[in-house]
């Protein structure tokens, strides 16, 4: 396959480098170039074309967030935002400007990338300990959730989902077997034009629906 060209952005020198080394010595991968803000990386991207942004949310002159946001609405690429903090309200705006993927820092070499290759082939990726985090701490409302053309049943594994269960847990919530969540789990995706239960669940918790 053709090499994933990653943008790195960082304004930590040894995240930056770390990040880099282990992803050129990957015959998968291609370092477009590496920036200490998003202003940096945004520039590095108008003379390239990557694939994926591995984005801090912290930096100075122009946050993870902001460059986010400016990458999207101009489909500079995919954004995988990487950090050491897991506040909720950041989880929430990076998602909702559009990043593809949210996971903490503490990650293997392999773990890295493979959450890009996930964000590259177009699959949403987040920690479950982030998505947890993110329900427990939200209100679980379905503002901004159309909840039109949904069954009861429907809408109590919707939520379900949103709250971090798993399907295991699901059926023991619900009284019903795994194999019927997996169904109507598959069933609610398909209605949503989703393609997996995180993006279901940060559809439900933020009103913001990804591909």
């Amino acid at each position: 396959m053709e090499k994933i060209k990653v943008i790195i952005a960082d304004d930590s020198d040894f995240v930056r480098d770390g990040m880099r080394i282990i992803l050129e010595v990957d015959e998968d991968f291609e370092v477009l170039g590496c920036a200490s803000n998003g202003r940096e990386a945004i520039e590095i991207a108008k003379n390239t074309a990557p694939d994926v942004f591995l984005m801090d949310i912290q930096m100075p002159e122009m946050d993870g967030i902001e460059a986010t946001k400016y990458i999207v609405e101009n489909n500079l690429g995919k954004v995988l935002i990487l950090t050491t903090f897991d506040d909720d309200e950041l989880v929430q705006n990076a998602l909702c400007n559009g990043a593809k993927g949210y996971l903490i820092k503490n990650h293997t070499p392999e773990h890295l990338k493979q959450m890009i290759k996930s964000v590259y082939n177009g699959t949403g990726v987040m920690e479950e300990a982030i998505l947890e985090n993110l329900a427990k701490n939200t209100e679980i409302s379905s503002a901004g959730f159309c909840e039109e053309g949904y069954t009861a049943r429907e809408l109590d594994i919707v939520k379900a989902v949103a709250e971090g269960l798993s399907n295991k847990e699901i059926a023991q919530k619900l009284f019903i077997s795994e194999g019927t969540v997996k169904n109507y789990i598959t069933s609610i995706l398909a209605k949503e034009n989703l393609s997996h239960r995180t993006a279901l669940a940060v559809y439900y918790l933020t009103g913001k629906k990804q591909s």
